[in-house]
């Protein structure tokens, strides 16, 4: 019998992060799953990517301690107050101040190290280019760039034995389309958290963008949204 292949996947605790996750058991991969703490404001959201990591019996689950608010320049790790109430057409417009500058590329090299040692040729990344969010690093160009250069960049890729392949199931799929594939992969989004400014027990503020997008997604396929009936005890 062959063993299946071990992948990386990042996993904030969010709702793409947990589709990408169950996406990935889906094909065969036995996932390891990494996430950050680095200085997030929602913070609370890694409680949540600790039930999922457990729920969803990934092989290992590693919180990885850096701090971003050394730089801040970012709602997520600065003094900044989190834009809410937009609208839809002010949330397609421009890069919003919750981007946090390079979190993806600092992301996926610490997953293209630990790739490495574990042997692994794949990382899952919950990316998504049609979001309104506009963010630089959760673009087809960048993930591309980052894959011709993770397999530049160690040992193993330029001895032979890693071919790297990052993954972006989500990239091109609406929100509502991802909470659909999720659905039928049987993932529980009652312990996802997607909010950027949620209170001390992981109650959503429900104005950010994130909790707009979100309770769009729950509304375009006529499902209320488990998340407002469950909070961390």
């Amino acid at each position: 019998m062959t063993q299946p292949r071990k992948a990386v996947v990042l996993l904030s605790g969010g709702l793409d992060s947990t589709t990408t996750l169950a996406i990935a058991k889906s094909e065969g991969f036995e996932p390891y799953a990494m996430s950050f703490r680095y200085g997030q404001r929602h913070v609370v959201e890694l409680e949540f990517a600790k039930r999922i990591a457990t729920q969803m019996a990934v092989r290992k689950h590693v919180i990885v301690d850096i701090d971003l608010r050394q730089f801040g320049g970012s709602a997520l790790t600065d003094d900044i107050d989190v834009p809410k109430g937009r609208s839809a057409e002010a949330m397609s417009t421009g890069i919003p101040v919750t981007y946090v500058p390079a979190r993806n590329t600092i992301f996926l090299s610490f997953a293209l190290g630990w790739a490495e040692t574990l042997g692994a040729q794949d990382i899952f990344i919950g990316v998504n280019a049609l979001d309104y969010s506009g963010y630089p690093d959760c673009r087809p160009q960048f993930i591309a760039a980052y894959e011709h250069m993770a397999n530049l960049a160690t040992k193993a890729g330029v001895e032979g034995s890693q071919r790297l392949k990052i993954h972006t199931p989500l990239i091109e799929l609406s929100k509502s389309q991802i909470i659909a594939r999720g659905l039928a992969l049987g993932v529980d989004y009652g312990w996802t958290s997607s909010c950027y400014d949620p209170d001390a027990n992981g109650v959503p503020c429900g104005l950010c963008d994130s909790c707009v997008l979100r309770a769009k997604g729950f509304a375009e396929i006529g499902i209320p949204d488990p998340l407002a009936t469950i909070i961390l005890r």
